[in-house]
């Protein structure tokens, strides 16, 4: 597997306080944030590189830099299902069923770590690169939040049932609005790629299906955003309800 670049000021310094980071390289012009990024990579013995700004374009892949970059190992660790599921005592994972867009992945990353998910679940085909793009619109959460590589969305679906989680697929033709459902439980939420939505066998096998109500002129919502509206709700009941039986 690739290293994963992580690019910009706030996700690498997001990225050395997780640990894991191989090189931090940084541009011939540095500022304050840059220095206290080297500062960093120092005290945490991370090797650091002074390279051209035209090595720090071409691994950015088109993404804005700030002058620093890093990279991550050539292996990740990668999560089970059951790991993910063992890590909470009431889960709450997100599923994604053909997310290829690492913007809207990255957004998505983020509100699953700014609400304290268990872990994200991804297609290990048919879905965004963890690459820069994605990275940086993490916001740093991609070095954080647990993620697990799966083969097939609906096998993963299945074991997760086994593994005694309630099964939310989120669609726009759902038949219970989304704050109608009980997130108290272990519970994933299963979303789609947008334009697309979930697929037909992916939805099959949810346990419900829920929707965002629109009441504008547009259909639907951008998937990141749709997800972070779920995943609140699911932290609003889990925060306000949690004496309740």
């Amino acid at each position: 597997m690739a290293p994963i670049v992580i690019v910009g000021v706030h996700p690498v310094r997001e990225a050395l306080k997780a640990g894991g980071v191989r090189e931090v390289r940084v541009g011939p012009r540095t500022d304050a944030r840059v220095s206290e990024i080297v500062r960093l990579a120092e005290v945490r013995g991370v090797p650091v590189r002074r390279v051209e700004v035209a090595e720090l374009d071409r691994l950015a892949d088109g993404e804005r830099h700030q002058g620093v970059l890093a990279t991550l190992g050539d292996a990740p660790r990668r999560w089970t299902l059951e790991q993910v599921v063992a890590q909470d005592p009431s889960p709450l994972v997100v599923v994604l069923d053909g997310v290829e867009d690492p913007h809207n992945v990255g957004a998505i990353l983020r509100t699953a770590d700014a609400v304290g998910a268990s872990g994200v679940v991804r297609q290990e085909r048919h879905a965004a690169a963890l690459g820069p793009a994605a990275a940086r619109a993490s916001a740093g959460a991609l070095a954080h939040v647990r993620i697990v590589d799966v083969v097939n969305v609906v096998r993963a679906i299945e074991t997760l049932k086994g593994l005694g989680v309630w099964v939310v697929g989120l669609d726009a033709e759902g038949a219970q609005p989304y704050d109608r459902i009980d997130f108290r439980p272990p519970t994933a939420l299963v979303v789609g790629a947008e334009g697309e939505g979930l697929r037909r066998l992916v939805r099959d096998h949810c346990d419900f299906i829920a929707a965002l109500p629109m009441r504008g002129h547009v259909s639907s919502l951008n998937v990141s955003v749709a997800t972070g509206v779920v995943l609140y709700e699911a932290l609003r009941q889990r925060s306000t309800t949690s004496s309740e039986p």
